[in-house]
């Protein structure tokens, strides 16, 4: 029987490059894979899994009434990929635990464990709960003096860590992966310049 995966990690880990070796090496072997990629992540334009090292490949939208299941029963494909995998609902991850299960296809789904607020996603919380494998992708925290592994999100606004707000605000420019310490004493964490 085919697993639900989940590939989790800070920003900055390589999930999407990870997720886009794996379509590759699937497709090299002459297998089909399906990606799909959440309508919430526009940072590249819609239906695109981009990864920050310059490569990309085309994807389907979910949006929130999006059939997943009914998408690959009726494209049977090898694997199911998923970027960013936390902007899905509860039911999207029952969708893909559905098509492992009754379509024995795998699925690995890569994404964010925690926002910036230091919650759960969604998508997230309920691939905590339904996944076969949970794999951390580790990073290193951005605080220019520190090598611990990254586990949390900090966002900061006007040179000021915010710990509450929205949910979900796409783009990098004011995010950091960083480690525990660093999240509630962020002194020395350098602002990004948006490009």
């Amino acid at each position: 029987m085919s697993k639900l995966y989940f590939r989790f990690g800070a920003m900055n880990a390589s999930k999407s490059v990870q997720l886009l070796t794996v379509a590759y090496n699937y497709e090299e072997q002459g297998k089909k894979v399906l990606c799909f990629t959440p309508s919430t992540d526009d940072r590249y334009g819609h239906g695109k899994i981009t990864s920050r090292v310059g490569i990309s490949r085309e994807a389907l939208i979910v949006h929130s009434e999006t059939d997943m299941f009914t998408i690959v029963e009726q494209n049977p494909v090898d694997c199911v990929l998923v970027d960013e995998a936390q902007f899905l609902t509860r039911e999207h991850i029952q969708q893909l635990a559905n098509v492992a299960d009754d379509l024995n296809t795998p699925v690995m789904c890569y994404g964010l464990l925690k926002d910036f607020r230091n919650q759960f996603f969604e998508g997230s919380e309920a691939l905590v709960l339904l996944a076969d494998s949970i794999e951390e992708i580790k990073t290193i925290c951005e605080h220019h003096n520190c090598g611990r592994k990254a586990t949390m999100i900090l966002k900061i606004e006007n040179g000021m860590p915010i710990y509450d707000g929205r949910q979900v605000e796409i783009g990098d420019a004011q995010y950091h992966s960083v480690c525990r310490f660093h999240y509630f004493h962020p002194q020395g964490i350098v602002t990004k310049q948006k490009h």
